[in-house]
């Protein structure tokens, strides 16, 4: 599914330089090389504040955190994503509402989060699944109407272009109140264990942050804040900065590789390729709003879990996100969702596939990959 091996090899003579640098000087955590990338990321995304920490679930944690919320305040987000989203709700007993999301991007449904806010309502998360922005305008305008907090979870979608109605452009990331990404190595900007970063564009904000990602401590052994201990280590820092360069060149790499995909299985009548924005039909070159973390696929009439294993048996990696709706986890199981509230995730849950992919696919592996799909489907 990643080549991180095949991509290391055009960035180790900036990489290991910077490692020895860091083990002959010691300063393995927050040393100068977390600061100098902190920098970097913050001009590239056009943001005041990159907070780096431990790891991208730790991120989304933090930045609840600092906004304040209480327990028993109502959390929205989508259904269909990863648990961490849904994890830290539930650890800072927050209380967790899932809503559907859009048939065509996956993305949280935007009437559903609607439908679903109480007075009890104090955030909505949008996840930028995949690698395709979440439909920020009408989230945002949704948020400031109701007097929300819009916290992004940016940990498939970092350097995503999200287009505005009118026709402005700015960052996935940095359009909310708050904002949480991952650098877990699959990530498309990744470090070589776990890392995180929190986003935001709020001076008071970030200043809690900063506390709580360090014990709450602004001045040694002066505790002002609720804090944790989640840092980023300056080895892993080097990885991000040595990539950083690169990632509209990666992320080009993968639209490029989306559109072969795409190509190949246009106009079969049991695969539907992911599009950009929901009135997107497809990938073109004007259509930035999607990294591609993931090529994922909605099959119509084909056994899923039949393909997964004849790509398997055909040394072909593959995914299914997600195999099992979160309403329906056993740790999140609650009374109060209606199964007739959830029909899109649950009809996704059984028919996507998640193809390779990352900056190294060449020809002749898409072309392998396509062919063995489509033959197994003409096939069955």
């Amino acid at each position: 599914m990643v080549d991180l091996k095949g991509q290391y090899e055009n960035i180790k003579d900036v990489i290991k330089p910077s490692f020895d640098e860091i083990i002959e000087n010691t300063a393995f955590i927050n040393g100068p090389k977390v600061h100098e990338f902190q920098k970097n990321l913050e001009d590239y995304l056009g943001v005041k504040h990159v907070i780096p920490c431990a790891n991208g679930t730790d991120a989304l944690q933090i930045a609840m955190m600092g906004l304040g919320l209480e327990q028993g305040d109502e959390v929205i987000t989508a259904d269909f994503t990863f648990a961490a989203t849904v994890e830290v709700i539930a650890l800072l007993k927050l209380t967790p509402v899932l809503v559907d999301v859009d048939p065509i991007t996956f993305n949280i449904d935007v009437d559903a989060v609607e439908k679903a806010i109480t007075p009890k309502t104090k955030a909505i998360v949008p996840v930028h699944l995949f690698g395709l922005a979440a439909n920020m305008d009408e989230i945002m305008e949704l948020a400031h109407k109701h007097n929300l907090y819009v916290i992004e979870d940016n940990a498939q979608g970092i350097g995503a272009d999200y287009t505005h109605n009118d026709g402005s452009k700015t960052k996935t990331g940095v359009i909310g109140h708050v904002s949480s990404t991952s650098f877990f190595p699959s990530k498309n900007l990744g470090c070589y264990g776990d890392g995180g970063a929190i986003f935001t564009n709020d001076d008071d904000l970030a200043h809690t942050i900063r506390g709580i990602v360090n014990h709450g401590m602004y001045k040694r052994y002066h505790h002002d804040v609720v804090g944790v201990n989640s840092r980023l280590d300056s080895l892993q820092a080097a990885v991000l900065d040595a990539k950083l360069p690169h990632l509209d060149n990666y992320n080009d790499s993968r639209r490029n590789a989306a559109r072969k995909y795409t190509e190949a299985f246009k106009n079969h009548p049991k695969i539907i390729t992911p599009s950009g924005k929901s009135d997107c039909q497809g990938i073109c070159d004007a259509c930035d709003c999607h990294v591609f973390h993931q090529y994922t696929l909605n099959l119509k009439d084909v056994n899923r879990d039949a393909l997964v294993a004849h790509l398997n048996e055909n040394g072909i990696p593959c995914g299914v996100y997600y195999p099992i709706p979160l309403h329906k986890q056993k740790a999140y199981v609650d009374e109060r969702y209606n199964e007739d509230d959830f029909k899109v995730t649950n009809q996704l849950v059984k028919s996507v596939i998640s193809l390779p992919m990352h900056t190294e696919l060449d020809d002749e592996q898409i072309d392998f990959i396509t062919k063995t799909v489509i033959d197994f489907i003409d096939a069955n």
